[in-house]
């Protein structure tokens, strides 16, 4: 059985065969009952999986949520950042509140932490991607308010979708290093162990490598988190394989900056020797020595926009189902 947000403390109670005051008691754990009593409390919530209504605890059972759950896949992410910011600020702005949360690319993690704020009954839930467990699914059906799925576009959404295509992305990168007549091509990224976005995208460049004819020579896929050190010393790993590279694509701009750190200590120059790209226009890309060759996400437009469309649902009004936000390719002059 799917959680439910609608079965009551009333239910629960006549279930069970005591007060609502005493189910009440339990869930807070308080004393004055049986040991019996509170197992046979606590079976009949985990079997209807029952959500306490704590706003109504804190404000009055006829008190209406402006709560909005966002839930990004990291906080450390400086793109996550800025749209957390953006999102943020336009929900204040239309008189609305965020509770944030973070899964780390987990669906699982993404479903607990929905379980906890499900009890909390959010006016609306903005989440980033598009896998999600089934109890996620369910949970979210039972909470019958607007959602939105940001970031990694779903054209077959829940109820909102806004973002672009990272295999797309990572499709438009290959077809540009190949057009600068690249040959042999390296990729290094982050979180082996998880199904992420970057993923996607080094599928999209591996699918413009096949349509012209060739392959993508050597990858190094981390088990670690992207980052500046994570591209440092995933270029040493990839090249004490495969030296012969003359172009790496990277999980994101931090790893491509880390990349080039590398490269530079060991004499390789870039892009003479070796193009580099990353993905997401992060600021460092804009300060390097020679500009980064790398795609730019609208990080501020998906927050605003995934807001305004969150609230406009919630509001009754007219929204489309799914909004593609452009990506935008930045040649540099590192490819």
């Amino acid at each position: 059985m799917g959680r439910s947000t609608k079965t009551g403390l009333e239910d629960i109670a006549r279930a069970v065969g005591v007060s609502k005051m005493t189910v009440s008691r339990v869930l807070r754990g308080s004393s004055g009952f049986s040991e019996e009593t509170r197992e046979r409390v606590l079976s009949e919530v985990e079997k209807r999986g029952y959500l306490p209504n704590r706003i109504a605890a804190a404000f009055g059972a006829g008190a209406t949520s402006t709560l909005v759950g966002v839930c990004v896949p990291r906080f450390a992410s400086s793109l996550f950042g800025s749209t957390l910011e953006s999102i943020n600020a336009t929900l204040t702005r239309l008189g609305y509140q965020t509770m944030i949360g973070s899964h780390d690319q987990m669906p699982e993690e993404e479903e607990v932490w929905l379980k906890g704020l499900a009890s909390w009954r959010p006016a609306g839930v903005i989440l980033v991607g598009r896998r999600h467990t089934s109890d996620t699914l369910s949970l979210l059906r039972d909470l019958t308010v607007p959602i939105v799925e940001m970031w990694d576009l779903n054209t077959q959404p829940i109820d909102v979708s806004i973002g672009f295509s990272h295999f797309d992305d990572g499709y438009r990168m290959g077809k540009y290093l190949l057009s600068r007549g690249r040959e042999k091509f390296g990729y290094v990224g982050a979180m082996a162990n998880r199904t992420t976005m970057g993923r996607n995208r080094c599928e999209g460049f591996e699918a413009a490598l096949q349509d012209a004819g060739t392959a993508l020579a050597a990858r190094e896929i981390l088990e670690d988190h992207p980052g500046f050190y994570a591209g440092y010393y995933g270029t040493e790993t990839l090249l004490s394989r495969e030296q012969k590279l003359d172009s790496i694509y990277y999980h994101d701009d931090e790893m491509a900056i880390g990349g080039m750190a590398w490269l530079a200590s060991q004499g390789v120059r870039v892009p003479d020797d070796i193009g580099v790209a990353g993905w997401g226009g992060m600021e460092a890309a804009s300060i390097q020595p020679r500009r980064l060759t790398t795609i730019t996400v609208p990080t501020t437009l998906i927050g605003k926009t995934a807001a305004e469309l969150l609230v406009g649902r919630m509001r009754g009004e007219p929204v489309r189902d799914v909004t593609v936000i452009p990506t935008h390719l930045v040649p540099g002059e590192t490819g």
